[in-house]
């Protein structure tokens, strides 16, 4: 029977058993470096690429030491995690326990901080390592529903032995990212495991729905902080004149005065009281204030000076952009898409139009309105190095681009065309 490789969740649920020793063959001959009966899905031969660079062992089954009690204690308390593990608990539990299904909340490391569900499952889960305070990063344990959702950024489901490590092979897992609404910053990976009997085709799009849920949840939960915050600059921004704002602690403002609206500030990592300079915002003063801080425009010209734009792309899962010797130093963890456009402009540094980067990234020039509104949330925090008509970086500062020591892992998440291309070249830009 010819397959496509989209057809195989689906045959999984007509015969199970059937799909798992096909998969079995697919593995053994790429592995082997023979034919196999059927491609892999792009997906899952992307993450076995990773895995035989990264010199993961497919035979062997690698365990890393598991945290303790009092360091899952520590990382469930500080993770942004713990405001939607209840959404999580209401929305897969009991239908997973029903199906014979487990739940698993890792946080952005890779590590188990929650694991709930069918009993019996548990102690099969246990057998495979998947346990509370496991490491679960696919570069230690191989393609899998946590660690693969979080190097591709999207929902990701693992069949049988799709897992690169043959002693996963009895099992399934759907996993899906939940990302910080705030930042974009990944913060885990919620996933829904069981023995391969138990697999459904749906159960993707349901675990992705649900960690939407949670995401919609960590939204709710920042507009009611910015709300609380508001309640507290009111007066004292009535009392000020010039320009000045409030903030939370992640810079998104709650309130302005003799000034337009900024939606967010670029705040240092770790902000002081005293004089700084802020890109979008230029010299000011910055004060602690209830859970956030107080910006006010400072007199006196912006220090000009040799401005370096460094754009690291080199690790998995985190991408950054620095600003270095401008007025002042100053870095952002960046998102998936801005992460590929700021890429993009480095790579043409005499700019794209709005049409050309819809095709570098879609393959479509027709899909401006998307491009437009994410640079428009680029502009927000890079505005003063950033040129439009076409977009691109100014021609005074000096752009360096920090990559991945293979490049096929280049912003493995993305599926642009243009980035596609650059994995598949042994050139660099």
């Amino acid at each position: 029977m010819a397959l496509s490789p989209m057809d195989v969740t689906q045959f999984a649920a007509v015969d199970t058993a059937r799909a798992a020793r096909m998969l079995n063959e697919v593995r053994t001959a790429r592995l082997s470096g023979g034919r196999a009966p059927v491609a892999p899905r792009p997906v899952i031969e992307q993450s076995w690429d990773r895995m035989l660079r990264s010199g993961v062992d497919p035979e062997h089954d690698f365990r890393s030491g598991l945290l303790g009690p009092e360091e899952i204690r520590r990382r469930r308390e500080t993770s942004e995690l713990r405001h939607v593990v209840p959404v999580l608990r209401e929305a897969l539990l009991s239908v997973a326990d029903v199906a014979q299904h487990i739940m698993v909340v890792a946080d952005e490391d890779g590590r188990v901080l929650w694991r709930e569900g069918s009993a019996r499952v548990l102690r099969r889960a246990d057998g495979l390592g998947f346990e509370l305070g496991a490491d679960w990063r696919e570069e230690v344990v191989g393609t899998n529903g946590v660690g693969t959702p979080a190097v591709t950024r999207r929902p990701v489901q693992v069949f049988a032995s799709e897992h690169f490590v043959r002693s996963q092979a009895t099992w399934t897992c759907a996993g899906a990212p939940i990302t910080d609404p705030r930042s974009g910053r990944l913060l885990g990976v919620v996933d829904v495991s069981g023995p391969l009997e138990t697999m459904h085709p749906a159960t993707l799009a349901w675990v992705d729905s649900v960690a939407k849920l949670a995401e919609a949840r960590l939204r709710e939960l920042h507009t009611q902080s910015l709300e609380r915050l508001r309640a507290v600059a009111a007066p004292v921004l009535a009392r000020l004149g010039g320009r000045a704002l409030v903030a939370d602690r992640d810079g998104w403002t709650a309130a302005v005065t003799g000034m337009p609206y900024l939606d967010r500030v670029v705040l240092p990592k770790s902000p002081e009281t005293g004089a700084r300079w802020l890109p979008a915002f230029g010299p000011c003063t910055v004060e602690p204030l209830a859970e956030g801080w107080l910006v006010r425009a400072a007199a006196g010209p912006v220090p000009q000076g040799a401005t370096r734009i460094v754009l690291d792309l080199g690790q998995p899962r985190r991408w950054s952009v620095r600003v270095l010797g401008g007025a002042e130093d100053w870095a952002r963890e960046l998102s998936p898409r801005h992460a590929e456009l700021l890429y993009l402009l480095a790579v043409h540094r005499g700019g794209r139009s709005a049409a050309g980067l819809a095709e570098d990234m879609f393959g479509d020039r027709a899909r401006t309105v998307t491009v437009r509104a994410e640079m428009s949330r680029v502009r927000r925090y890079l505005g003063a190095y950033l040129a439009h008509r076409p977009y691109r970086f100014c021609d005074d500062a000096e752009v360096e681009i920090l990559l991945p020591a293979d490049l096929r892992d280049l912003l493995p998440h993305s599926t642009a065309p243009a980035v596609a291309r650059r994995r598949t070249s042994s050139g660099v830009p």
